[in-house]
Parts: structure tokens; C-alpha cells; sequence
């Protein structure tokens, strides 16, 4: 499993010769970055994964934080994030806008947004401010919780999906030694 997302993972060399990134060289080299194993593995799933539901631009450099403060692999992490997608991002956010109505307690149905009119562009825009404020209660708590469960399973799987690789590649070399 190793050798498959070494293949498709930059390198120090990379990085150390790009030079956008050469002022931040002694925090992104750190090897436990760059260290591939079943822990950095799971954490920079995790990482991922929670990060990829920061709405906007700010998903692979909350992933990158999220990396370097717990010292997860870095590149797994950013590569996690593209879950969310132009094609998935607004099923996630409906998701994560039902189990926020949910915790809250809110009865009151899908609020839907106000039909946009281009004949009185002001009134649609007032009434577009007040949805954006209705939903957001919602929506945030929706998004953490989401965001959480998301990033538990991706790390539950992640070691348990690691472990099974390890112990099926023990039986085989096993089988092929008693072969011999």
C-alpha cells in the first residue's frame, strides 16, 4: 500500500526546490510529513476529510494545518480534501444543513431560497441576506458535526483497511514460505 501512494506523492525534493514554498522549508520538511505509515495514514485521512468541508478556498490550507499541527502526512491530507467537489459539494451541504435542523430541534421544513428576481434586484437581495442568516444556524452546526463523523470513519477505516493489507500480506508470505 506504501509503494501505491508513494508512487503518486511528491517528494522532499519537491518541495525543497519549489520555490513559493521555501520559506515555510523547516516546517514542511519535518519527516513525520512526508513518513508513510498506518498512523500518519489515518490522521491525514481524518484531516482530510474535516477540512474538506470548509466552505471556499480554504480547504487544502486547512488541510495543511491541520497536517502540520498534528504531524500527519501532508500530501495524503490535501489529496483527501478534493472529495468535495463541484458534484458533491452541494448534497454534503444539504446533509450537513438537515443534521444541523435535526440537533437544533427546528420543525419548520426546508427553508428554500427566495426566487431570484432581476426586476427588483435590491428586495431579492435583502431576502437572500435573510435566508443566507436563517440557514446559517443550521448549516454551521450541520458542517462541524458532519465534518466529525466524516473524519472519525475516515480514520476508523483508514487503520482498519491498513491492518487487514498488513495481516492478509503476513498469511501470504506465510503460505509462500511453508511453500518452500
Amino acid at each position: 500500500m506504501r509503494q501505491l501512494l508513494k508512487k503518486y506523492l511528491p517528494d522532499h525534493e519537491t518541495i525543497r526546490r519549489n520555490p513559493w514554498l521555501r520559506p515555510f522549508e523547516n516546517s514542511l520538511l519535518h519527516p513525520r510529513l512526508w513518513h508513510l505509515n498506518r498512523r500518519s495514514a489515518a490522521g491525514a485521512v481524518a484531516a482530510g476529510l474535516f477540512c474538506g468541508l470548509i466552505p471556499g478556498p480554504f480547504q487544502m490550507p486547512g488541510a495543511a494545518l491541520a497536517a502540520i499541527s498534528f504531524r500527519v502526512n501532508l500530501p495524503l491530507a490535501l489529496l483527501t480534501t478534493l472529495y468535495t467537489n463541484p458534484f458533491t459539494i452541494v448534497p454534503l451541504y444539504l446533509l450537513a444543513y438537515q443534521i444541523g435542523r435535526l440537533v437544533i430541534g427546528d420543525g419548520s421544513g426546508f427553508l428554500a431560497p427566495p426566487a431570484f428576481l432581476f426586476s427588483d434586484f435590491l428586495a431579492w437581495t435583502e431576502a437572500m441576506q435573510q435566508w443566507m442568516l436563517a440557514v446559517a444556524r443550521p448549516l454551521a452546526i450541520g458542517l462541524i458535526i458532519l465534518a466529525d463523523v466524516l473524519a472519525l470513519a475516515g480514520y476508523l477505516i483508514t487503520r482498519g483497511a491498513w491492518r487487514l493489507y498488513l495481516v492478509r500480506h503476513k498469511q501470504r508470505r506465510r503460505a509462500a514460505s511453508s511453500v518452500r
